[in-house]
């Protein structure tokens, strides 16, 4: 499937105006994401839009506001706001060129790619893309872009750019009270040169791939395991929302509860293995007594009415 931009307009630069799309760089589906579920009757909670003294409403009867003071608000409808003049929802006019290791790491936001969006655009592209890669320098602009304008810095990303969204100034909390009572002491030189020794053994060029996400994979690992002993929700889809699912129970295994499960197995078969007499499948359904009288007092109990019955 093709991708969508997110974005469609024109890069500028001084009288020079390039055609471009862009494009997310990341993508979420490569993280776990959960849905909130009725535990006794394994329906998906869902939320409903409610308006206090009226009920649930519309979408189509939902309005953005402003509040101006407590409970009230200046109301914009979709047309209004999108009626808003601004040159910046079809052009990024690149404004500032800076050096790109000068923009501090924590300003960064979220990446995109951008690319021409034709063959005739491509040329003053490249002009643009070479010339950032050849000084070395980011292109700095704003745009608008899902109801919101960014600051954004531009530069080199293979045969293509990369457009990073920056947080504004007022967004970023200062460190000072955090940082204040880390005390200036000089370090020792002895420990400052062992430390460094350190980092230059581990030093190597960055791969991405080399990291994995071990918390997502462990998450995936366990889905599967339920998925596959039949630990999964089963409402029942012909009935009403509010009907509770067959049985007034849910197939949803609670976690402690299987861990519990499996412990008391696994004590059980340890039972069996012990009893000499016991045949194994009379070991099963006895876990408990094994454990708390010992492996061989079952044995003498089942022997006792052989004994009345000779």
């Amino acid at each position: 499937m093709a991708r969508r931009p997110v974005w469609k307009g024109q890069i500028r630069l001084s009288l020079v105006s390039i055609p471009v799309e862009i494009f997310a760089a990341t993508k979420s589906g490569a993280t776990i994401a959960f849905h909130q579920i009725h535990k006794e009757s394994g329906k998906r909670i869902r939320y409903e839009k409610v308006a206090p003294g009226i009920g649930p409403v519309s979408k189509e009867d939902i309005v953005k506001g402003f509040e101006i003071s407590k409970g009230n608000y200046v109301l914009l409808t979709d047309e209004e706001m999108e009626e808003v003049k601004l040159e910046t929802r079809r052009t990024l006019e690149l404004v500032q060129f800076v050096d790109q290791s000068e923009i501090p790491p924590l300003y960064y936001d979220k990446p995109y790619y951008v690319v021409p969006q034709d063959e005739l655009a491509e040329d003053a592209f490249r002009v643009v893309r070479d010339a950032l890669r050849q000084s070395k320098k980011s292109g700095l602009g704003q745009l608008t872009m899902r109801g919101k304008e960014y600051l954004v810095a531009l530069r080199p990303c293979g045969t293509g750019l990369l457009l990073e969204t920056l947080h504004y100034a007022e967004e970023i909390q200062k460190a000072d009270d955090l940082f204040s009572d880390i005390e200036e002491g000089k370090t020792e030189d002895d420990l400052l040169d062992v430390a460094s020794a350190l980092i230059a053994k581990k030093s190597s060029p960055f791969k991405a791939e080399t990291y994995k996400n071990h918390y997502t994979a462990a998450l995936k690992a366990l889905i599967e395991e339920k998925r596959k002993t039949g630990s999964i929700s089963d409402p029942d889809e012909d009935g009403a929302d509010e009907a509770p699912a067959k049985g007034g129970k849910s197939n949803v295994i609670d976690l402690m509860a299987s861990l519990k499960k499996s412990l008391e197995g696994a004590k059980g078969k340890a039972g069996a293995e012990d009893d000499d007499d016991a045949e194994e499948e009379d070991a099963k359904p006895k876990p408990k007594a094994a454990t708390k009288s010992g492996a061989r007092k079952p044995a003498a109990k089942k022997a006792a009415p052989k004994r009345r019955s000779a």
